[in-house]
């Protein structure tokens, strides 16, 4: 009996672990040139693939009624707050790694090649933007 509960704990804390694996959360961006918090994203999964918009922003600076004025696609003009910056994104057979999306830097408007890797047991997530040959990556912190 004693056995039987002991190897139930395990897999449930297996299961656990497991789903932290995966770019499906609450995250806190930032910016790899200065270090400053930039925004909070949540990124959820559709049959589509990954799908990130940003919840909060939360630069110094930043105006509440901050508009993507860069954007060249349907997301011109639209608020920052709820702004989808992350469409598409599957992940790779056999690896923690979502490939395939595309990430949009709402402050120059430019959208990237993306994949999104998680690393730290879960806690942190590589995102690595791609234009042509030469890529950017930021970490970014799971919230709780």
């Amino acid at each position: 009996m004693k056995s039987l509960l002991a190897s139930i704990l395990l897999v449930a804390g297996s299961a656990s672990a497991m789903a932290q694996m995966s770019p499906v959360g609450l995250w806190r961006s930032v910016d790899d040139k200065t270090g400053e918090s930039k925004a909070e994203i949540r990124i959820a999964e559709s049959a589509g693939g990954l799908q990130g918009r940003i919840e909060k922003t939360l630069r110094k600076d930043a105006k509440p009624d901050a508009a993507c004025d860069e954007c060249t696609d349907d997301r011109k003009g639209k608020p920052m707050v709820g702004l989808d910056i992350i469409r598409g994104g599957k992940k790779a057979e056999g690896k923690d790694v979502w490939e395939g999306g595309k990430i949009l830097d709402p402050e120059n408007g430019k959208e990237y090649r993306a994949s999104f890797t998680p690393i730290d047991g879960g806690k942190k997530l590589e995102v690595r933007g791609y234009l042509g040959p030469l890529w950017r990556t930021q970490t970014w912190s799971r919230m709780p």
